[in-house]
């Protein structure tokens, strides 16, 4: 659980207890989302860094997708050296990429990372020096179900340590304010993953019928989709 400081969440080793995996079995899957939006832009970024990195999984699917390019991992969690091993062929480092002076890349991932962070504004603004872009994917947690329900937004506070809620609006809003410029951005059809219970068929194809009329709408209204977005400082140029 959340404790006055969130980042001991990840220090001392309470996120990998409660997620031991650290979410590797979907990394094919957001490699794969990375991966789409990269080749319908036309970029071909020769260097990569991933802050958040986790199991460095994602970084690990993404390089026989993009074999020209350098990748670099960053977290600051415990535990997560142990993954790190298995790949030979990417840098890892664990720590705050904030507080040191990286070269930098010209590409950025922020991957499940911004709901985490105790001051996304701060945290947001501190990265620009550090990518020409940035891609982030960003849960849609905040919904008028969730809401209603409040019980899906506790499970993710408690159990994968989420303090920070976000429509598509908000999300973009967010990045606005921290001088981004958004290049492009697209909801990752998450909810169309399988789902184990019946309830969580159910709940699909109920989202399939909503969001197939209005899909802006449709998550704010039942949640369940994911955003991927692809912004750059105002300052520079991709």
């Amino acid at each position: 659980m959340i404790d006055s400081d969130p980042a001991r969440f990840y220090l001392d080793g309470s996120y990998e207890r409660l997620n031991p995996t650290w979410d590797t079995e979907d990394s094919g899957w957001k490699a794969r989302q990375v991966f789409d939006m990269l080749s319908r832009l036309r970029m071909t970024p020769s260097t990569i860094t991933e802050v958040g990195c986790g199991s460095g999984a994602v970084l690990a699917a993404l390089r026989p997708l993009l074999p020209g390019a350098r990748f670099h991992g960053w977290d600051i969690a415990a535990g997560v050296e142990r993954f790190w091993s298995q790949y030979r062929d990417i840098t890892f480092t664990r720590g705050d990429i904030t507080k040191t002076t990286p070269a930098r890349a010209d590409l950025m991932l922020l991957l499940d990372v911004v709901e985490h962070v105790a001051n996304p504004h701060e945290f947001l603004s501190d990265l620009r020096p550090h990518a020409s872009a940035l891609l982030l994917h960003i849960p849609l947690d905040l919904s008028a179900a969730s809401v209603l329900r409040e019980s899906p937004l506790l499970n993710q506070r408690r159990c994968v340590g989420h303090i920070h809620y976000f429509t598509k609006g908000l999300a973009l809003e967010l990045l606005n304010e921290c001088g981004y410029e958004i290049v492009d951005v697209t909801y990752t059809g998450a909810y169309r993953r399988q789902r184990s219970s019946m309830s969580g068929r159910l709940a699909s194809v109920a989202r399939r019928v909503v969001f197939a009329v209005n899909q802006d709408a449709g998550v704010r209204l039942l949640g369940g989709d994911t955003l991927l977005v692809l912004a750059k400082p105002r300052s520079t140029s991709l």
